[in-house]
C-alpha cells in the first residue's frame, strides 16, 4: 500500500494549549522547526486567542515572526472569531483554521457563540476573503468542527446534526473540513457513520480527522477513518495536549504512534520516525514530564 496519508501536526497548538507549563514563544518556534526537520509539512503552529483564556498560546505573532516562510510548508493559525482572523492576517501564516462546534453548549463555553452565530462568523470571514484585493496575500482557509462524537456539556451528537453542519460549512465554499473528537468519545463504527454523512453533505470538501485518545480509542478511530477513505489526519507529537474548555479531555493521538501504525502497514507519511521520537522526548523534557506516547517510551520496532 503506497497510499500517502497526510498527517497535520498540531502539537505546537492543540498539544501545548492544555499543558500546565507555559512555554516561551522561542521554545514553541523551536518545536515547529524540529517537527519540520522530522518531516511535518503542515503544522498548526499558533492560536490567535486571548491570552487571558489560554495563556499557553500568548505571543502567537512572536512565534510566527521567528518562522520565516519556506516553500512547501504550511504554518496554520487557529482562530475562534473575526478578531482572531484579523490578528492572523498581520502574520505570515499560510493557512487559517476556523474553529466551530457541533453543539451550542461547547460553542458558548469555547468562544461565546451558538452554532448559528458561529456559522454567521465563518460566513463573514469567507466573504472578507472573497472581497480581498487580488494583490493581497490571503491565507488559505479551513474549518474544524469540534465535538463531532460527543460534547462535555450537551452529550451525544447525532449523525444528522453533523451532516447538517458539515453541509452548511461546505455550502460556504470551505475547501477542507476537519471533524474533531474533542473529548475522545468516539468509536471506530461511529467514525465510519459520520465520515459517510459528512461526505454526503459536502462532497466537494476534503475531509480531515482529529482524534483525542482520552478513552484509548484514538488509533482505532484513525484506522477507521483511513479505511473510510480519509487521507488527512491530525496528530500531536508525544500525544500531548487536550482542550482547556473540555473537562477531562487528554491529548491527541501521538504523531509518532500514528506514523508507526501507518508505515508498518505500508502507507507513506513522509515523516522520520526516529526524529519524531527524539522531538517527543525533547518536548516532554521542556514541559517537565515524560510525553505520554507509546513510542517515546518503547521506541521503534525493529530497533535501529
Amino acid at each position: 500500500m503506497s497510499r500517502f496519508i497526510q498527517i497535520v501536526e498540531v502539537g505546537p497548538r492543540d498539544g501545548l494549549q492544555n499543558e500546565k507549563a507555559v512555554l516561551d514563544p522561542a521554545v514553541r518556534a523551536e518545536l515547529v522547526r524540529r517537527l519540520e526537520a522530522a518531516g511535518a509539512r503542515r503544522i498548526e503552529a499558533v492560536s490567535f486567542v486571548h491570552p487571558k483564556y489560554v495563556p499557553q498560546m500568548a505571543g502567537a505573532e512572536t512565534v510566527m515572526a521567528a518562522l520565516p516562510h519556506e516553500a512547501g510548508r504550511s504554518r496554520i493559525g487557529l482562530v475562534l472569531n473575526g478578531r482572531g482572523y484579523d490578528r492572523a492576517l498581520t502574520t505570515a501564516v499560510d493557512e487559517v483554521n476556523v474553529s466551530l462546534s457541533a453543539t451550542d453548549g461547547f460553542g458558548l463555553k469555547n468562544q461565546g457563540l451558538t452554532i448559528k452565530d458561529q456559522l454567521s462568523m465563518l460566513g463573514e470571514i469567507v466573504a472578507r476573503r472573497h472581497n480581498s484585493q487580488t494583490s493581497d496575500v490571503v491565507p488559505s482557509l479551513s474549518a474544524t468542527l469540534s465535538c463531532v462524537w460527543g460534547c462535555p456539556f450537551d452529550g451525544e451528537v447525532s449523525v444528522q446534526q453533523v451532516g447538517d453542519l458539515v453541509g452548511a460549512i461546505g455550502a460556504l465554499g470551505v475547501g477542507e473540513i476537519a471533524l474533531a473528537d474533542t473529548i475522545g468519545a468516539g468509536d471506530p463504527w461511529a467514525v465510519t457513520r459520520k465520515v459517510e454523512a459528512a461526505r454526503r453533505a459536502a462532497p466537494e470538501a476534503r475531509l480531515r480527522l482529529h482524534f483525542h485518545d482520552t478513552r484509548n480509542t484514538g488509533l482505532a478511530n484513525a484506522y477507521a477513518g483511513v479505511e473510510a477513505g480519509v487521507d488527512v489526519l491530525d496528530a500531536s507529537v508525544g500525544g500531548i495536549g487536550g482542550c482547556p474548555f473540555a473537562p477531562g479531555a487528554t491529548g491527541n493521538i501521538a504523531t509518532e504512534d500514528l506514523v508507526y501504525m501507518l508505515e508498518r502497514a505500508g502507507f507513506q507519511t513522509g515523516y522520520d520516525l526516529d526524529a519524531l521520537i527524539e522531538t517527543a522526548r525533547w518536548i516532554g523534557a521542556a514541559l517537565g514530564r515524560p510525553a505520554p506516547s507509546a513510542l517515546s517510551r518503547a521506541g521503534c520496532f525493529p530497533r535501529r
